[in-house]
């Protein structure tokens, strides 16, 4: 039996020979043979004899047909060592058959090439990369603005996917009027709490919207309703992820060592830390963080009055606490002019006593469905 490297030396000058004067099928089996080659012994090339056999697919890929190219993508997709340049230009094949093998596995491909490629090619090479091992955020950054209610639920649906807060943020506009995509973004258990609530908000106020034109009379009704399912939706188990719960232990710390104060809510509203300046508020005005956050989340600006009014804060820190509000769940709370007469009527002891109903019906509401 011939050494590798006399092999290797045949093979290439049959591989001139090939290209020279071969027929499609004389270069097909040649194209077999290399492919051979590599892989048998792929993890003891060097970098140098790897860049070789980029060389060689490279030239045969000019003259091979379809069902070859899908074929050398399908042997070489899994190999970790496969020669980059051939990977890249496999991945770019206008033909999903060739290029899926290659996006979806092939180890080759970096971010750039990923982002280049989803930045520029079909609905369907966007659904092979989005079924990749891992994805890092500013991969699922293009998928999930440029790609199709498949390819986004399929990212979504990816449990090595990772997503940026602007990708969050797409995801939340893509699931507004989206039930599947809604569902999708809902059910992912690494999803950023303040991003949950958005889109728990978001899907609550559309259903009342169109629960509310078809029944106007019972408006009230209708919108008592959409609240209660989603406060059953937010103590849902699982509903609180583990980044929610190390935000909630850290108040929890700084309560108890007598640190948290009406600075700490302000500093935690205005960089957008809903968790933690809803475990702030929960603790100062001696709540669960269940209740704050119903009264938060589901309410316009009359539960943050209360809650704010028992925990003695000022006009400036409701405003910051408003604010995020907003901007976390895309809707204005108010559009009265006159809030801050109105939180600086309030009463204390009206707050309180408003607060303890709210209390009573809490604890005796049914606890939510397994």
């Amino acid at each position: 039996m011939a050494s590798k490297p006399q092999r290797s030396i045949n093979l290439l000058d049959e591989l001139e020979a090939t290209l020279a004067h071969g027929t499609v099928a004389r270069r097909v089996e040649t194209l077999r043979r290399v492919t051979d080659l590599f892989i048998n012994n792929a993890i003891d090339y060097t970098n140098e004899q790897i860049a070789v056999f980029d060389d060689i697919f490279e030239c045969l890929l000019r003259h091979m047909e379809a069902s070859a190219r899908t074929l050398l993508a399908e042997r070489l997709g899994p190999v970790a060592s496969a020669p980059p340049r051939v990977m890249r230009t496999l991945a770019f094949d206008d033909l999903i058959e060739v290029a899926s093998p290659v996006l979806s596995q092939s180890e080759q491909l970096d971010d750039d090439a990923l982002i280049d490629n989803a930045s520029t090619k079909s609905q369907d090479h966007l659904l092979a990369i989005s079924t990749r091992k891992t994805l890092s955020g500013a991969v699922t950054d293009v998928l999930v603005e440029r790609g199709n209610d498949d390819v986004v639920k399929s990212t979504v649906n990816n449990p090595g996917a990772n997503f940026s807060e602007r990708g969050y943020t797409t995801l939340i506009a893509r699931a507004d009027g989206n039930d599947g995509i809604a569902t999708c973004v809902g059910l992912r258990p690494s999803i950023p709490r303040h991003h949950y609530l958005r889109l728990v908000a978001k899907a609550s106020a559309s259903v009342r919207a169109r629960l509310e034109t078809a029944n106007p009379k019972q408006a009230a009704d209708v919108s008592l309703i959409v609240q209660e399912v989603a406060r059953r939706a937010r103590v849902a188990p699982g509903a609180i992820n583990s980044q929610a719960t190390i935000a909630h232990g850290l108040v929890r710390s700084l309560f108890e060592d007598g640190r948290l104060d009406e600075n700490e809510v302000t500093k935690f509203a205005e960089t957008g830390k809903f968790d933690e300046a809803n475990a702030a508020i929960a603790c100062l005005a001696n709540v669960t963080i269940d209740l704050a956050e119903t009264m938060m989340v589901e309410s316009r600006s009359e539960g943050i009055f209360i809650l704010s009014k028992v925990a003695n804060f000022s006009w400036k820190t409701v405003q910051a606490i408003i604010s995020m509000r907003e901007q976390l769940s895309g809707t204005k709370l108010s559009d009265s002019a006159t809030d801050r007469d109105t939180y600086e009527r309030l009463r204390p002891s009206s707050a309180q006593q408003v607060l303890r109903f709210h209390r009573m019906q809490q604890a005796s509401s049914p606890p939510p469905a397994a």
